[in-house]
């Protein structure tokens, strides 16, 4: 297996961390500590291609595979992680299962501007009562018509805030479990549906995390994504995808954090780290006053170095000043093991593992 990147994908890992290191770095900390939706990185990384990676073209994509895709999400998650969900997310979980199961009408209106990043998508299937398990999903929809009626809300949406549309995830069925699941597409500015609270979370803050409510929101049924009751399949086959942006978040994270650390050091102690400055300088302040030995030094002078090495025969029959006269002697103490317990030889194993 030849895992070096081809000459095409090392060009796009320099051109991508070039533009995350002059426009992703200096906005980092201000996102993180604010939570604002960078929309304006958002706009530029489009301006790359970077919101459709893995799609063609004549799709409103950049044409590159998800070897591509996993450079792009970890060079920007290097610099700010929540731009790289924000960019997993448009790419992964929203654009993806559009580009997989989505009719040409749907790829026209739902996919082509958003591939370009001329819009905003996000994927809704998390609940209150219904994160991992997607089956227990109580969002509901009920067809009248050519049109689906939801009510429910959704909790924890990443892109929420911010999106012009999402992938809905709801159920037309409760009688048949999964099999009862349907993935919708809803725009914003759909009458019954708005964003509820955006979440203040502990990391990765700038990512618009809401929720959505469904009040009695009226949906074309030619925004199905699939047939009625594939909406399991469609979500838990986006998910294996977005796991792989995911991963590549995640050590885009850890590789910033691991360059940053070793900068740390040289930051808080330049005297200590630094090469290039005179061995004296190196010394801290408060030892300044310490005078090194002169050079007639030498250690044979010292008297303890002087002292010669008791024998063992020496030592066992020693007379200690203050013991008793009735015990002239002492004894050395045999030692407590002469081998090593059975329990802990190398033949056996450590309990536990």
């Amino acid at each position: 297996m030849d895992l070096e990147l081809t000459e095409e994908q090392k060009l796009l890992q320099k051109s991508v961390r070039e533009f995350a290191e002059s426009e992703v770095r200096p906005l980092a900390k201000e996102l993180d500590e604010t939570g604002r939706f960078p929309r304006e990185l958002f706009k530029k990384a489009a301006d790359l291609g970077l919101t459709g990676v893995p799609f063609p073209e004549s799709e409103g994509g950049a044409g590159f595979d998800h070897v591509a895709y996993t450079i792009v999400i970890e060079e920007i998650s290097r610099c700010c992680a929540s731009t790289g969900v924000i960019l997993s997310v448009q790419n992964s979980l929203y654009c993806d299962p559009i580009h997989r199961y989505g009719t040409d009408e749907q790829k026209n209106k739902f996919l082509l501007p958003y591939a370009r990043g001329e819009k905003i998508g996000c994927y809704a299937l998390t609940e209150p009562q219904a994160g991992s398990n997607a089956a227990a999903l109580q969002t509901k929809a009920v067809k009248k018509g050519d049109t689906y009626l939801i009510n429910g809300t959704k909790a924890w949406i990443t892109n929420g805030g911010a999106a012009d549309a999402a992938i809905v995830y709801v159920n037309t069925d409760p009688a048949k479990g999964e099999r009862g699941i349907t993935a919708l597409i809803v725009e914003k500015g759909t009458p019954g549906f708005k964003v509820g609270k955006e979440e203040k979370k502990l990391g990765i803050s700038a990512t618009a995390c809401s929720e959505l409510i469904f009040n009695d929101c009226a949906v074309s049924a030619t925004n199905r994504i699939g047939n009625e009751g594939e909406g399991y399949k469609v979500a838990l086959s986006t998910l294996d995808g977005g796991r792989i942006g995911i991963a590549a978040q995640a050590t885009g994270i850890a590789q910033g954090a691991f360059e940053a650390a070793l900068k740390y050091p040289r930051k808080l102690m330049p005297r200590v780290c630094s090469s290039e400055r005179p061995r004296g300088s190196r010394i801290p302040a408060r030892a300044s006053a310490w005078t090194p030995p002169s050079p007639s030094f030498s250690p044979a002078k010292c008297p303890r170095a002087s002292r010669t090495k008791p024998s063992k025969s020496t030592v066992a029959t020693a007379t200690v000043a203050n013991i008793p006269s009735s015990a002239t002697t002492v004894t050395p103490a045999s030692p407590k093991f002469t081998k090593a317990p059975a329990k802990f030889s190398a033949s056996s194993s450590l309990p536990g593992f």
